[in-house]
């Protein structure tokens, strides 16, 4: 008997230490997750422009057709490259994390320059002509995929760059969690925000009461202008979150002077409101800066994108379909 209670003893031990492992990964993801939340609203703002053009019964599909590659995009791929980079190679981090940023603020500020200029001649992926059903949905959602690749390769990669120093297996659980748990969030969002316009009109045309009905109207109408500030939002916190990184990244790199500038001139900023706004304004000054000098490397890659990177891709992309 004694025997026995001693191994229920040891039993309730390992229990235990294992429950405090997935306690620590459970608020290690939360931690990563919330430092990825800029990429994060940017991803759910990209995707709903991708479901234009397809029958309300089809989107639904076509969101978990995107969502699986997303997985894919993250567990199969991302995260063991991720894992790679901690153990082998973590000064590369953050010049990655940089190059992740330099694209985030190139992404926002081509779509403030597209509100600005008339002609499209700047985009740097442009899609083919559409062609029968099948084929636009196959290439929307492969274009997707390739987007939420660049988006999902951020996220890891500052999620990597938020989990404290532990044991490959405690960053691969926290990564998978992360992974997981925001492509859940993102293509879950996403869906909601696609047929929230479809539950309105069923709502105004079959709601039993006047104020179902009038509810419905209501959602059908704010929709577009709600898309109109996702995306507002979503290039906002493109260009604050790129901005942010590329600071970061200087910093890490030994480069500190112009985060010990936007540091002290928010610093500055928050001390002229009162003690309660001072956190908010202080933050909020912080992301305006980031944001600014986010939108400045944007327009300045706009040209290297456009003159020098697009047509070596282009010309890579011809070899391998002649190939």
């Amino acid at each position: 008997m004694s025997g026995l209670l001693a191994l229920l003893d040891d039993v309730a031990g390992i229990a235990k230490v294992a429950a405090a492992s997935v306690d620590d990964v459970a608020a290690q993801a939360l931690k990563a997750g919330s430092k990825a939340a800029g990429a994060v609203i940017d991803d759910a703002a990209v995707t709903p422009k991708y479901l234009h053009g397809f029958s309300a019964a089809r989107e639904l599909p076509v969101i978990w057709k995107i969502a699986k590659g997303s997985f894919k995009n993250k567990l199969l791929f991302l995260l063991p490259a991720a894992l790679l980079l901690s153990s082998f190679a973590p000064w590369a981090i953050a010049p990655l994390l940089m190059l992740g940023g330099g694209y985030l603020c190139f992404e926002g500020a081509e779509k403030i320059y597209h509100l600005l200029v008339s002609h499209d001649d700047t985009h740097v992926f442009k899609e083919d002509a559409p062609g029968d059903p099948a084929h636009l949905e196959e290439q929307k959602a492969a274009g997707a995929i390739k987007t939420d690749f660049i988006l999902s390769a951020e996220i890891m990669t500052i999620a990597l760059a938020a989990i404290p120093p532990s044991n490959i297996w405690m960053e691969a659980a926290t990564l998978a969690l992360v992974g997981i748990g925001i492509t859940v969030a993102v293509y879950g969002a996403v869906a909601l925000i696609v047929k929230a316009d479809d539950v309105g009109l069923y709502a105004a045309q079959n709601g039993n009461f006047a104020l179902t009905r009038a509810l419905g109207r209501g959602l059908v109408r704010a929709m577009p202008g709600f898309m109109k500030l996702l995306t507002i939002v979503g290039t906002a916190a493109m260009l604050w979150v790129g901005g942010s990184i590329i600071v970061h990244g200087l910093e890490e790199m030994g480069y500190g002077w112009l985060g010990h500038h936007i540091h002290d001139l928010a610093y500055a900023v928050g001390h002229m409101v009162p003690e309660a706004w001072a956190g908010f304004v202080k933050w909020f000054a912080t992301a305006t800066m980031d944001g600014i000098l986010g939108l400045a490397i944007g327009f300045a890659l706009i040209p290297v994108a456009t003159k020098v990177l697009a047509p070596i891709a282009g010309a890579i992309t011809s070899v391998f379909k002649r190939g």
